[in-house]
């Protein structure tokens, strides 16, 4: 019962929609504008980097909180030496606030990507998973750097965080303590992708607005996602 409820407070935590909130603040509903997505990008696309980096901030510690706190009081932080019942019930709190922000249910179930809450979960499986998370946001930051596109760094991050999972237990010495985080890894990497679709398909189809773009190119792009869901 301890751990429903470490899981269901992780998962309402996880739900509150900062992006839409910081919108209604300056009287918009980011809904309607740009790709439609409540989540960071959007924000800073349509209400400037400030207020993005505000969001982005918001929707990272709404992970890193309940996950920091639950490894903390469990006595988990610091370990490559996990159970498999501890790692699952650590990556069951990993996973709740990350399915909050997909499915929002103050957003009528129709949240961000997860990628910002993401990194803040795993920032709070230290170290088993935040070095692998510091290591994916490296190759973010090269793949958005080379083509300033969002959606597709994420999707590189997300390819590349289940591999150096694997490295970050092979490397310590425990290879099978490792299987539970490598499986969600996993799993994650699959979501992000799934999330995703609408920005690899334009991209593939050379109509992925970059970042920084003029206006109405991201105006464009976000209906050509809204038309796509």
């Amino acid at each position: 019962m301890a751990l429903v409820a470490w899981i269901l407070g992780a998962f309402l935590l996880g739900s509150i929609p900062f992006g839409l909130l910081i919108a209604r603040t300056r009287g918009v509903d980011i809904r309607a504008h740009g790709s439609g997505n409540i989540g960071a990008t959007n924000v800073a696309r349509v209400l400037g980097l400030r207020l993005g980096l505000a969001c982005f901030a918001l929707d990272v510690l709404k992970g890193l909180v309940p996950t920091l706190a639950f490894g903390l009081s469990h006595g988990l932080l610091g370990r490559y030496d996990l159970e498999p019942g501890q790692a699952w019930a650590w990556l069951g709190v990993f996973a709740a606030p990350v399915l909050g922000h997909m499915f929002s249910p103050f957003a009528r179930l129709r949240g961000g990507k997860g990628v910002a809450t993401s990194l803040g979960s795993l920032l709070g499986v230290f170290p088993a998973l935040a070095l692998p998370a510091i290591g994916a946001l490296m190759v973010w930051i090269v793949v958005f750097g080379r083509w300033r596109m969002v959606g597709i760094a994420s999707c590189a991050a997300a390819l590349a965080l289940p591999v150096l999972t694997a490295v970050s237990f092979a490397l310590d010495g425990h290879t099978r303590a490792g299987v539970p985080m490598l499986i969600v890894t996993g799993l994650l990497a699959l979501i992000v992708l799934i999330k995703h679709r609408g920005n690899i398909a334009r991209t593939l189809a050379g109509t992925e607005p970059r970042f920084g773009e003029p206006a109405q190119a991201r105006e464009d792009g976000g209906r050509q996602e809204r038309a796509g869901r």
